[in-house]
């Protein structure tokens, strides 16, 4: 392989010195050429050609080579958490509502295309604005974090729990029925119910309304969630009539 002096090596070079000059000066000649040798032998270098020149060049472009690497992590990572942040509730640690009906839409499709049954289940919290005003904004926020987190704690990694508006919430539950998921709304239920926020001191009781729908074929989110709150209001009204 003839070099000539006008190659486009000399620019490679030129950054391979700046980069690499201390290195270089500071370590033995044969050692650098023996780290650098196995790249030279990939790149089908014959060992006659392969002089200090291009052994720059060649450490030059590893440099790069490793520079970019070390650029493409960290920006794959900034992606992660950018989307994490933008799919996150702003102030509980579920989904935001624009990422839950994203899920819901991918759900609703896998029922269709697979033939894979999965459900929906919405909570409806109650007496959030007496809450506020019985205790103080500060405790209303804790009745919600403490909602998130018995909901989240007792659910799958293959489902999904989000925050649907102020008060609402939603949760995704993957190979369920209809059967399935109102014997699983009725465990968050249950655990919800024996689980009270602790507060100064101070016991408030949870209180709610739940309904659990299957998603079908051809459903769209709209739809699906309107479905599972009638399914609430429903639960609603027969606790209502069990209660009188």
């Amino acid at each position: 392989m003839k070099i000539e002096r006008n190659s486009p090596i000399r620019a490679t070079r030129s950054v391979a010195q700046t980069a690499y000059a201390r290195r270089i000066e500071a370590t033995d000649s044969t050692t650098s050429v023996d780290a650098v040798a196995p790249s030279a032998s990939v790149l089908g270098i014959p060992e006659s050609e392969f002089t200090p020149r291009v052994r720059d060049a060649i450490m030059g472009l590893m440099s790069e080579v490793d520079n970019l690497r070390r650029e493409l992590t960290q920006t794959r990572q900034r992606l992660e958490d950018v989307e994490k942040t933008a799919d996150q509730d702003g102030m509980l640690p579920l989904l935001n509502r624009r990422a839950f009906v994203r899920e819901l839409t991918r759900y609703i499709s896998a029922a269709g295309r697979y033939n894979t049954p999965a459900s929906l289940v919405y909570f409806d919290l109650n007496y959030l604005k007496k809450t506020n005003d019985t205790y103080g904004h500060a405790a209303g926020d804790a009745m919600l974090a403490h909602f998130a987190t018995v909901l989240s704690s007792h659910v799958r990694d293959s489902d999904c729990v989000g925050r649907l508006g102020g008060d609402e919430f939603g949760v995704l539950l993957s190979h369920a029925n209809q059967e399935q998921a109102q014997k699983k709304a009725d465990a968050l239920a249950a655990a919800l119910e024996a689980s009270p926020v602790a507060w100064n001191g101070q016991s408030i009781p949870v209180t709610f309304a739940y309904g659990a729908f299957e998603l079908k074929s051809g459903d769209n989110p709209d739809l699906a969630m309107a479905r599972a709150d009638q399914a609430m209001y429903e639960q609603k009204r027969a606790s209502r009539s069990a209660a009188e």
